[in-house]
């Protein structure tokens, strides 16, 4: 096949000094046209982890994949691969109508474990920049003799995007690197035209925050950037930018560490240590940004981790919060106004043993709900969340119920929805729930009068291994829903089912004759972007892209140089 070069278009000059080296030479990149794939000006945007701040996972503006398309038998599958340097953990995030040198274009931002960062011109294929988040001299990170994130670590979180921010908008990243036996972790903030650094970034991360437990000296606990990766979503909401992190499995010594930066400056504006006394507490959410309700509060699921005294018992003060500070293994609220603090908390009765036993609910991410009413005609303000145990812990983020001795005090706990442990988040379309846990089936709870339905009304027949599956909703309003869903196996599958009815698949992609639709080996955790009539996932290798097949598309695009 024969590929003519893209013609440049005219910038401001602001704009041109600004572009990077791969951008410079325009005339050796040719881009590629997909046939189906006409540039959109539409708007939507995807800017953060599963589409939202509340992390409900829903594109209700997608109105080119309806069920007959996607449901049609052959029209739709896998279009197109956009090659990488590395693994792509994050989510691939997409602006719509960004100015470029190639013209405006829809854009779609790609993190890779090999510490890069892509602009894909997401109707064509081609690279509009690249630019890789290491120092000079730098590699990206090692396993840390841990089997989570492998072969290296570089971005591993989602980035998060503000187009408000900056000439053009800003791209926020956490990377990881290492010179030698020195590690680094530095908060990024790139020009989403150009990739050119912004505010004097980056920034290496470090914190301290006062304690006498595991990671501490003199008093004092130190972030130490080799023990921890971000793996949860970054997270802007009332004008902060929220880090969250986790160690390298559980290898000691860690704690529970969230930070908060100035996205204009990237200075540091706060930190919370939420078991300084203590040790572990970390947070996992299977890559799960933070969830936020409107008043800007955060709500995290911490990891297996000292609650209370770290002899086993606990005390708790007069508001009944653990006098310790320690708050492991719990559901948290935290307060984003001033400084983080702990607001409200779930601790589940045995969360102790839980801890001990490695059955915490950090392996999960949480979810707010919008506003639902009781049968009293009540205005109920939920998230919910869930880990190991199986259980679904819906709270009431008024009062979430704290810790009680003998029992859960808590709005509402299903105990036998799921048949397995949570490894995945959930997602929200129309007074429904959808969980994937690990070796479950894809389920639908209803809710009604501001209750989540203790057993499924419909299940996808695909039950899929471990670590189950975070699904994301695409619909046009509330017509034509789809439940998108990736199973992690070898190769992995990408699952599309009627939300109205789990049973009813549309199409997966192993149903194409030939393999036509395989896109490699799975990847842990890996959540679709659905947006703009194109479906993306991320890979091994790069990223998968599906989407209508009439008129038929190249199966691959490269870059021509």
């Amino acid at each position: 096949m024969t590929l003519a070069p893209a013609r440049p278009v005219a910038l401001p000059p602001k704009l041109v000094r600004a572009l990077p080296v791969t951008c410079a030479a325009a005339g050796a990149l040719a881009l590629i046209a997909l046939a189906a794939s006409p540039v959109s000006t539409a708007g939507v945007d995807v800017l953060t982890y599963h589409n939202d701040v509340a992390r409900t996972g829903q594109n209700l503006n997608e109105t080119i994949l309806t069920h007959a398309v996607v449901g049609s038998g052959g029209g739709f599958g896998k279009v197109a691969t956009l090659p990488t340097d590395g693994k792509v953990d994050a989510q691939p995030l997409y602006l719509s109508s960004v100015p470029t040198v190639f013209g405006v274009r829809n854009v779609l931002y790609v993190a890779t474990e090999h510490a890069t960062v892509y602009a894909f011109d997401a109707d064509s294929g081609g690279v509009i920049w690249q630019r890789s988040m290491l120092g000079a001299g730098e590699a990206p990170s090692d396993q840390r003799s841990c089997g989570q994130v492998v072969p290296e670590i570089g971005i591993t979180s989602t980035p998060v995007i503000d187009r408000s921010r900056g000439p053009n908008g800003a791209i926020y990243v956490v990377a990881m690197s290492k010179s030698g036996s020195t590690y680094f972790q530095r908060l990024h903030a790139l020009d989403v035209t150009t990739g050119a650094e912004l505010f004097g970034g980056p920034r290496n991360v470090q914190a301290t925050y006062p304690g006498t437990g595991d990671t501490s000296a003199g008093g004092v606990n130190t972030f130490d950037p080799k023990q921890y990766e971000e793996r949860s979503a970054l997270l802007l909401v009332n004008g902060r930018l929220i880090t969250s992190w986790t160690s390298h499995c559980d290898i000691n010594p860690y704690s529970g560490w969230i930070m908060a930066y100035d996205p204009q400056t990237l200075n540091q504006t706060s930190v919370l240590n939420v078991t300084p006394n203590g040790s572990r507490g970390a947070f996992w959410m299977a890559g799960a940004g933070p969830a936020a309700d409107p008043l800007g509060n955060i709500y995290l699921l911490d990891g297996n981790g000292t609650f209370g005294n770290t002899n086993g018992t606990v005390t708790l003060d007069g508001s009944g919060f653990p006098t310790t500070k320690n708050f492991g293994n719990a559901f948290l609220k935290v307060s984003t106004a001033g400084t983080l603090g702990v607001a409200d908390y779930f601790a589940t009765f045995n969360t102790i043993a839980q801890s001990n036993a490695d059955t915490d609910l950090g392996s999960g991410g949480a979810m707010v709900f919008p506003d639902l009413v009781d049968s009293g005609g009540h205005t109920r303000h939920l998230a919910v969340g869930a880990g190991k145990d199986g259980h679904i812990y819906v709270v009431d983020r008024d009062a979430m119920g704290k810790w009680n001795a003998s029992s859960n005090q808590i709005y509402q706990d299903i105990a036998n929805g799921l048949s397995g442990s949570v490894f995945s988040k959930p997602a929200y379309f129309n007074g429904t729930l959808y969980y994937g846990a690990s070796g479950d089936a894809i389920k639908a709870f209803p809710i009604t009068n501001a209750r989540v339905a203790t057993t499924a009304a419909s299940k996808s027949s695909k039950t899929f291994p471990y670590p189950g599956s975070t699904p994301g909703i695409s619909a046009a309003g509330t017509s034509n829903p789809i439940v998108w869903a990736v199973e992690n196996s070898n190769p992995a599958v990408l699952h599309a089912y009627d939300a109205t009815n789990l049973a009813h698949e549309l199409y997966n992609s192993n149903q194409a004759a030939g393999g036509r639709d395989n896109f490699g080996n799975g990847n842990k955790f890996i959540t679709p972007t659905i947006v703009n009539g194109r479906v993306y996932v991320g890979t091994q290798t790069g990223v998968a892209v599906f989407g209508s097949t009439v008129p038929a598309a190249p199966t691959n695009l490269r870059i021509i140089q």
